[in-house]
């Protein structure tokens, strides 16, 4: 089967799914051009309900993905230039690393973005690992029977994204655009729980998305310096333990000038 040929079928499998007909409407055509597909099949896999898919579908989705893997190309934490604490600045795209664990900002329902080809890193991440991301989840959720609490972290397998591990977890909201203590609080504790789960389960490498900047509104300085000091206050606590790497992935260019001036401020 040709990648067209994958393209094509994931498109009418899911047009025909009970767990995505709740957001179709009016029939949907196939699109003529390679591009709009691409962009309807993301739509159709953001809006898809967490419920189980069959074995074939699951087949051809996973060699599809693993093709635009392929075409996008694997980021390699190997690459990147780690100072002496074993820190590294990146800007590029997460889904791309191959680290153990790639941190993703999450919702409260942990269940990844449903608004279809939405430019989050929840909806990037759950898009290119795959619907068993959102079924993972969705057991994690129905086995703790209430929502994922702030600054808490909970792994989950990558799937079909070149990271083994994804780590999720619920940043701040900060309406205001000015953190109180308490938020600053909340997000250390995002950032301290993903580093204890990370060792919990002898992770050598863990890349950072920018926690509760954007949409949730923190400040990116000021969250970018809470990110650093908890990472170093990590560090030190542990001094018995194998350094694990960490990467502090940025999107934009103001995003990496924060972090390195930062980090060389010290």
């Amino acid at each position: 089967m040709t990648q067209d040929e994958r393209l094509e079928y994931l498109i009418k499998a899911l047009l025909g799914d009970p767990a995505c007909a709740y957001a179709i409407g009016s029939p949907i055509a196939m699109p003529p051009s390679h591009d709009d597909r691409r962009h309807l099949l993301r739509a159709l896999m953001n809006v898809r309900m967490p419920e189980p898919a069959s074995e074939e579908f699951l087949a051809i989705q996973d060699a599809y993905l693993e093709e635009r893997l392929a075409e996008r190309g694997i980021s390699h934490v190997s690459d990147l230039p780690f100072n002496a604490d074993g820190i590294a600045v990146w800007r590029g795209d997460i889904t791309t690393l191959d680290a153990d664990a790639i941190v993703n900002a999450a919702n409260s329902q942990m269940l990844g973005c449903f608004v279809p080809n939405h430019r989050c890193i929840d909806n990037a991440i759950h898009t290119y690992a795959g619907i068993q991301l959102r079924l993972a989840c969705k057991r994690i959720m129905n086995e703790q029977g209430h929502e994922e609490p702030t600054g808490s972290a909970k792994l989950t397998s990558g799937f079909n994204l070149p990271a083994a591990h994804v780590l999720h977890t619920v940043g701040p909201i900060v309406p205001t655009g000015i953190p109180s203590a308490h938020d600053r609080e909340l997000l250390a504790s995002c950032y301290r729980s993903c580093l204890e789960l990370a060792a919990a389960h002898n992770l050598h490498s863990v890349a950072f998305c920018c926690i509760s900047t954007g949409e949730f509104r923190y400040p990116n300085r000021e969250a970018a310096q809470v990110a650093i000091d908890t990472v170093r206050a990590f560090r030190l606590e542990q001094p018995n333990r194998p350094q694990m790497k960490v990467i502090f992935n940025v999107f934009k260019p103001v995003d990496e000038h924060i972090y390195r001036n930062l980090l060389a401020s010290r």
